[in-house]
């Protein structure tokens, strides 16, 4: 996809998925704006961004100042918006700090694109954690929404601020329900993020990690299949106002994935545990998306299998372990 000459704004930048949406941006010849926090909690980290620091224009601010977003968003032709509270359990024990960030600020957002720059395409980064637990399976888009946590209900929130902003005002944008996204500059040194992220740290430490359950099901989206599915809701007019799931190539049991990164790595070990009362509470179960309205719509599907996914993600932290934990 081409560019080429094209002004993008990435909120949470700095991140896991906003810093490979960043490094696709530029070697398809956009002009990548960049803004983040950079609050130790939340993911955005400088090393994710090294190899293109030069070619980048980074701001240091917190999408919860509106006078900041007022001021990025002009002149601005993509918007993506990634920032973020991703953690589940963070989102429980401090629900207003996340309606904040994942509800408060959303609105924020999208009224600094409608008096500033009505003309921008948005691509929203949703989450399938707003689904609950599943009542069939594969879950498309027509599943019953049933958030089992306070992080789920706020990003229920902040998903349907960008569609009635998109019905209403006729400020475009599109949604993406990212299921278990993981790759380079994934967060690795908590669960803050995702479960896989400590389990690769723990794994390259030579330590031993704790799967819990280990029957359950889930499907993973390699980070360049996410960017990919970015990519192609920002550059097709046919995406606004729409919901889309996103998914993965292959759906595995959790001990199955364990195995798997055991077999990426070469050596390693880990142990099953029942699961902690405290997140059982918020569990969900098996999951696992249907994907087929975005294969169809906007010709979209994952290219990197599960086994080639982690073993490039492991590649990725051998030898750059340090600037992650």
């Amino acid at each position: 996809m081409d560019f080429s000459g094209a002004n993008a704004l990435i909120t949470g930048g700095a991140g896991f998925i906003g810093a490979n949406l960043a490094r696709h941006l530029v070697n398809a010849g956009a002009n990548v704006t960049i803004v983040d926090s950079l609050i130790p909690e939340y993911g955005g980290n400088l090393a994710n961004l090294e190899d293109i620091q030069h070619k980048i224009f980074l701001n240091v601010a917190d999408v919860r100042d509106p006078h900041a977003m007022n001021h990025l968003i002009k002149g601005q032709d993509y918007l993506f918006n990634l920032a973020g509270q991703t953690s589940h359990m963070d989102s429980m024990s401090d629900p207003f700090t996340d309606l904040e960030i994942n509800a408060k600020s959303q609105l924020s957002i999208l009224e600094s694109c409608r008096l500033h720059n009505p003309s921008v395409k948005i691509v929203y980064a949703g989450t399938r954690q707003i689904y609950g637990r599943p009542d069939y399976l594969p879950v498309d888009e027509c599943h019953p929404i049933r958030p089992v946590d306070i992080n789920g209900i706020h990003k229920v929130a902040g998903e349907w601020y960008h569609l009635l902003y998109n019905n209403v005002y006729g400020l475009r944008s599109a949604v993406l329900r990212l299921t278990n996204t993981y790759g380079p500059c994934m967060r690795i040194k908590d669960a803050r993020q995702t479960f896989v992220g400590i389990w690769i740290r723990l794994i390259l430490e030579n330590k031993p990690f704790e799967v819990w359950g280990g029957d359950q099901l889930r499907d993973f989206t390699y980070v360049d299949d996410c960017v990919e599915a970015m990519l192609l809701a920002a550059s097709n007019s046919n995406a606004d106002g729409h919901v889309y799931n996103l998914g993965g190539d292959e759906v595995v049991k959790l001990r199955e994935l364990a195995d798997m990164l055991l077999a990426a790595n070469g050596r390693g070990e880990y142990v099953l545990r029942e699961f902690p009362a405290e997140r059982k509470k918020i569990d969900i179960g098996d999951y696992y998306s249907s994907d087929v309205v975005i294969r169809n719509e906007l010709g979209w599907r994952p290219h990197t299998s599960l086994s080639e996914g982690l073993k490039k993600t492991l590649d990725y932290y051998s030898g750059r372990i340090e600037k992650y934990v």
